[in-house]
């Protein structure tokens, strides 16, 4: 069975432009965020210990935007993984306050070595992915 990751934010100041909506930019930082929390909560991955010797950089990534978000607004950030292939992961992304979309998004993550390479996933981390993604 698919799993998916719930990320609470909270619309901050720093996330706003001055009519007190999200600047869209700031929507990739917390998709990167949730990203974040998702491979230290679930993939016990974190990237503190990844970024020495790699990464997972964003290859590709696609949003829409269906309503605004103002400073204050919960969010709700859900990630769901749809894909691991051999160093590449495709991730979905949707983003509600209340029961109103916010925005949904699609991103390919690619894991590099210290070279900033494609490398394959080391067989811990594509265990825990495909555990996310309900394939053993």
């Amino acid at each position: 069975m698919k799993m998916s990751y719930r990320f609470a934010q909270k619309v901050l100041f720093k996330h706003c432009d001055p009519a007190g909506i999200v600047f869209y930019p700031r929507y990739f930082e917390m998709i990167n965020d949730v990203v974040e929390a998702w491979f230290c909560d679930r993939l016990d991955a974190p990237f503190e210990g990844m970024h020495p010797d790699g990464g997972v950089p964003t290859a590709q990534i696609q949003a829409t935007f269906t309503a605004p978000s103002r400073h204050g607004d919960h969010l709700v950030i859900t990630l769901e993984c749809t894909r691991i292939g051999g160093a590449s992961a495709d991730l979905a992304f949707t983003a509600t306050c209340g029961e109103q979309t916010r925005f949904t998004a699609s991103s390919t993550l690619v894991n590099v070595n210290a070279n900033g390479r494609p490398e394959r996933w080391p067989d811990r981390l594509r265990a825990a992915i495909n555990r996310e993604i309900g394939e053993n």
